[in-house]
């Protein structure tokens, strides 16, 4: 996380390149002096040494930069630029320049070896080799009920860790607020901070919780959370005395706005410290803890517990018999993490506060646009976005809310006209949860061919008066309504196999699908041929799809 000197060594190094006519990488040098001043206590130039390069380019590196190990002579040369900047600005000795330039002599040969090694890999780059390149490109589309949004962003670098950040969809405050004062880590550190001064306890000479205080608090990892108190100035010590803020509360009974600060330090406190496993209890996670919320924000989707294991087992012996769910659960202690099953993903809480966080060092961090206040359109463009179910409920509740139903029929069958199957399927599937107030609306897309069949659907549906489906129309829909399945169907065919084997379209149907006039039927008839179970059923389907496409050509 960049800080002010490092911008100013920036101003300094394009103004020493402007002068002697060089092309200085600031950008590489920029993340030279980032590193050093988050992970090797490099607070201003003249802190660089020749022991700062190893470490910087041997370990911090490989562990942290997603590059190509033939980009490393590209780093040892801007390593070198700042050698000689360092020589030239005053920051440096002869004596110990030419000691750095010797060090980097010996390190370029070895960095490609170390940037290769994959165990060295740091938590964020292992979980995005793991997940693999294909996490990273768009979809066509993206369907509601798979909640998975993936990393959408094209920049000039490829490197993921270099994308900007994605827009993210954040929780009221008013809900927030309350789930902060559902954090078990909170609700301790209150306790803790009120047992000591209740029962006028006093920490070292330092302001350390004492060892005898800590073996009786009343509360999990006193440690870790008496280091918050004072971080947080929830507490002061001097000369071994303990006074307790004026205000301080317990959770249930601050403001929201004043919970919700204190919750953003506490996240800045838990990140940005290496704090040797008082936070995850595995100090390899706790050095790690920044990257891998970073990268939960990023994905804003859960990732398996499999994916850090195989991390973690590169690291052979630092990890031992680490119990990867007691981390997690610590972390969702801690309100950062939620578990579902075998994977976890942010809470809103930590989303927002992350977020803000970001918005603290200067990035650009945007929050995603409340859908309830888009028109049809762009809310059948946010949901494909790829919006976790959750919230595409909460959108959808939002928007219908806004409406009487016959309007909402009215703009989605509107939008929902001419439009690609997916965003039609999504008009649709909203339009279902209308009641009969919306028959007028509803009925008027009867003169709609693309349309029609679901309009049919809806109001036989609600025992309105309605035409009978046609077998054209019955084709047509069926044909329409696997298309909307087809990404989720992509993602887990096993799934999507089982589902066609219990309520699939008879064999009968598929042999004559590819008569129909939609423009996804071969895409259809092909994921049935090669998906259904049954052989001679997805034979059917191929036979079919052959017919679609010759008819096509024809």
């Amino acid at each position: 996380m960049s800080i002010e000197w490092v911008n100013q060594v920036v101003d300094d190094l394009r103004a020493w390149g402007r002068s002697r006519g060089l092309d200085v990488d600031v950008d590489e040098i920029r993340l030279l002096c980032d590193y050093a001043s988050d992970y090797l206590g490099v607070n201003q130039l003249g802190d660089f040494t020749a022991d700062t390069f190893e470490e910087l380019l041997l370990s911090i590196y490989p562990r942290k930069v997603i590059a190509p190990p033939e980009s490393a002579s590209e780093t040892v040369a801007a390593a070198r630029t700042l050698v000689d900047f360092l020589l030239d600005s005053g920051h440096s000795s002869a004596e110990l320049a030419t000691g750095m330039r010797a060090r980097l002599d010996g390190i370029e040969p070895e960095m490609p070896d170390a940037l290769a090694d994959t165990s060295r890999y740091g938590m964020a780059k292992s979980m995005f080799s793991a997940i693999g390149p294909e996490s990273l490109e768009q979809p066509d589309t993206l369907v509601i009920p798979s909640g998975e949004a993936e990393l959408l962003a094209e920049t000039p670098c490829e490197c993921p860790a270099c994308a900007p950040l994605p827009p993210v969809r954040l929780a009221p405050p008013a809900e927030l607020a309350a789930a902060a004062r559902k954090v078990p880590l909170l609700a301790d550190l209150h306790t803790l901070i009120a047992w000591m001064r209740d029962s006028e306890r006093t920490p070292t000479v330092k302001g350390a919780l004492r060892v005898k205080d800590a073996a009786h608090a009343p509360v999990p990892r006193p440690a870790l959370l008496w280091d918050l108190a004072r971080g947080l100035g929830e507490v002061e010590t001097s000369r071994a005395s303990m006074t307790v803020r004026a205000g301080f509360a317990p959770p249930a009974e601050r403001d929201d706005d004043d919970l919700l600060a204190m919750w953003a330090d506490t996240v800045g406190l838990l990140v940005e410290a290496d704090a040797g496993g008082a936070v995850t209890g595995a100090p390899v996670l706790d050095r790690e803890l920044y990257d891998l919320l970073h990268l939960l924000y990023r994905l804003q989707v859960p990732v398996p517990t499999a994916t850090v294991l195989e991390y973690l087992d590169e690291l052979g012996e630092e990890t031992g018999g680490l119990d990867i769910g007691g981390a997690l659960d610590r972390l969702a202690y801690c309100g950062l993490v939620a578990r579902r099953g075998d994977t976890f993903e942010l809470t809103p809480l930590a989303l927002w506060a992350l977020r803000r966080l970001y918005l603290g060092l200067g990035m650009e961090a945007p929050e995603a646009e409340d859908l309830a206040e888009a028109d049809a359109v762009g809310l059948i463009e946010g949901l494909l976005s790829g919006v976790p179910t959750e919230l595409a409920e909460r959108d959808i509740d939002a928007w219908l809310e806004r409406r009487d139903p016959g309007r909402a029929a009215a703009e989605l069958l509107g939008a929902a006209a001419g439009a690609p199957a997916v965003a039609r399927g999504i008009a649709m599937t909203i339009v279902d949860r209308l009641p009969a107030e919306a028959e007028p609306a509803v009925r008027a897309a009867l003169d709609e061919s693309e349309l029609r069949p679901h309009a049919i659907h809806w109001l036989a549906a609600r025992g309105l008066p309605a035409p009978a489906l046609t077998q054209a129309e019955l084709l047509w829909m069926s044909v329409d309504m696997l298309a909307l399945a087809m990404p989720a169907a992509e993602e887990d065919p096993e799934n999507f196999s089982e589902n066609m084997a219990a309520s699939g379209p008879p064999a009968h149907m598929i042999e004559e699908m590819w008569r129909v006039d939609h423009p996804d039927v071969v895409a259809v008839l092909e994921l049935l041929g090669r998906s259904l179970a049954d052989p001679d059923v997805a034979k059917a389907a191929r036979k079919a799809a052959f017919k679609a496409r010759s008819r096509a050509i024809g």
